[in-house]
């Protein structure tokens, strides 16, 4: 049976190599699509900090490794052909640097349309874009544990392909 590493795996591992040890106190992560790379590493903080003091130490790393980041992303971009985009964790909270916004083509009858148009008129969106993105993050956020299996589920069959004959 022969051993087949995810993309994230793959990512994760080549980051971990350029990243400086001192960044992140946990093994950082990755979430990775087809158009970019979200690395993610915890910040040092003390048990119980509040919301100021994470965001004081997420914009102070930011500041402090952002020549770093930048040099590492685009070693990264040629690599990996994606968008590289970095987050970091103090405690409960997540901060986002310069994360790429793609936009994506869909087909909607009248009634999806009717959908997002009502989330615009509502207040809820600015835009179709925005109310679009908006279900999504909804969707995301209630089925998670679904989609969750369903990853889980595709990997299986990644899996399954990888261990079939050589044609």
């Amino acid at each position: 049976m022969s051993e087949t590493r995810s993309v994230s795996d793959l990512v994760v591992e080549w980051f971990t190599t350029r990243v400086p040890d001192d960044w992140f106190t946990e093994p950082m992560r990755a979430l990775v699509d087809k158009d970019e790379i979200l690395v993610i590493g915890n910040l040092a903080t003390d048990e119980g900090a509040t919301r100021a003091q994470c965001e004081a130490l997420a914009s102070r790393f930011r500041a402090d490794t952002k020549a770093d980041r930048i040099a590492i992303a685009a070693q990264a971009e040629e690599t990996w052909q994606r968008k590289v985009s970095w987050a970091v964790e103090c405690g409960e909270l997540q901060y986002r640097y310069t994360t790429a916004s793609v936009p994506v083509m869909t087909r909607l009858r009248i009634d999806e349309r009717t959908v997002l148009d009502t989330l615009i008129d509502a207040g809820v969106a600015r835009s179709r874009s925005d109310a679009l993105g908006w279900c999504v993050r909804l969707v995301g956020q209630h089925e998670a544990d679904w989609i969750s299996r369903l990853r889980d589920a595709i990997q299986s069959v990644e899996q399954v392909r990888a261990d079939g004959p050589e044609i």
